[in-house]
């Protein structure tokens, strides 16, 4: 359970900080920038402390980086400019937990016990309750079928990614080879960093065959560089860690409902850093997701 809530701490931190990196600099490049610099900042350790690529399962954590943050996160960051923030968030966190729970039970045989199932979906109607957008800000027909179904995507990719990160600990556990938290964030980042560039590569080549005229100023985007250092350490390094470690000791269908409460703990955060004021059902919303954390709990023990 704690390496799965300090990756909602770490996690919630870096939401905050990466949205005002977003904003101030673009979403893509903030994205693919943050990635550059948590492979430096995690590569550094893996090549001189860690297991640098080594491990049967490196081949696995690749495939998990290539989904999990390179599909997964491009389609996220795509979503919020359709749906936005909330809804793409709600449908990632909901989502990822029973599409890995329901891979894990098709390809790795792994089960959950019914009082798990229960809790698990205690915590996703809570967070659904907390971050579920209001009526009001509801888009146009086309975009939110749109958003909707890179929301959906997103979620496919952070679960597939979770279970093949959970068959790279297993192929390293056979090998008998031992790959920590960080190594492994370090070799998934590889993967994703793939396709964060072709995407990137893209866009950029796209604004200059249009010849348009930059989004941001230079000021807004040296602003954006100091968030982006503290998204890149609390995201893919410290925070991907984490999620790693949580991982290599806990099914992916109980990890990712109790890393669906990020959106929840970011709250307070968002107040503070944006002025992003909780409304009442968020906080009954955040009550049940933390009463689903306590009985999965009880459900470990």
């Amino acid at each position: 359970m704690l390496p799965s809530i300090l990756t909602v701490l770490c996690w919630s931190f870096s939401g905050v900080t990466g949205s005002k990196a977003a904003k101030l600099m673009g979403s893509i490049p903030a994205s693919f920038w943050r990635l550059v610099l948590a492979l430096l900042l995690l590569g550094a350790y893996a090549h001189t402390f860690g297991q640098s690529i080594q491990g049967d399962g490196f081949q696995w954590f690749l495939l998990s980086g290539f989904i999990g943050f390179g599909l997964g996160d491009t389609a996220l960051y795509l979503a919020y400019p359709r749906i936005g923030s909330r809804l793409a968030m709600m449908l990632v966190h909901c989502l990822a937990a029973p599409f890995a729970a329901t891979v894990e039970w098709l390809w790795l045989g792994i089960t959950l016990t019914p009082f798990q199932l229960l809790a698990g979906a205690v915590i996703l109607c809570g967070v659904g309750i907390g971050i579920a957008p209001d009526k009001k800000h509801a888009q146009p027909h086309p975009h939110l079928v749109t958003g909707t179904i890179l929301g959906i995507i997103a979620a496919v990719g952070q679960a597939v990614g979770a279970v093949l990160s959970r068959k790279a600990f297993a192929e390293n556990e056979l090998g008998g080879a031992t790959v920590d938290g960080l190594t492994s964030a370090y070799q998934r980042l590889m993967g994703g960093l793939v396709v964060a560039a072709a995407v990137y590569a893209a866009l950029t080549l796209k604004s200059r065959w249009k010849a348009s005229t930059p989004a941001h100023s230079r000021a807004q985007i040296a602003e954006g560089r100091r968030w982006l250092v503290w998204n890149a350490l609390f995201g893919p390094a410290i925070g991907a860690a984490c999620y790693q470690w949580a991982l290599a000791t806990t099914p992916s269908g109980i990890v990712l409902p109790i890393v669906s409460l990020t959106p929840l703990v970011m709250i307070p955060l968002a107040e503070r850093l944006e002025g992003d004021r909780a409304s009442r059902r968020s906080i009954i919303g955040g009550a049940i997701a933390v009463l689903g954390v306590i009985c999965l709990r009880m459900a470990r023990t």
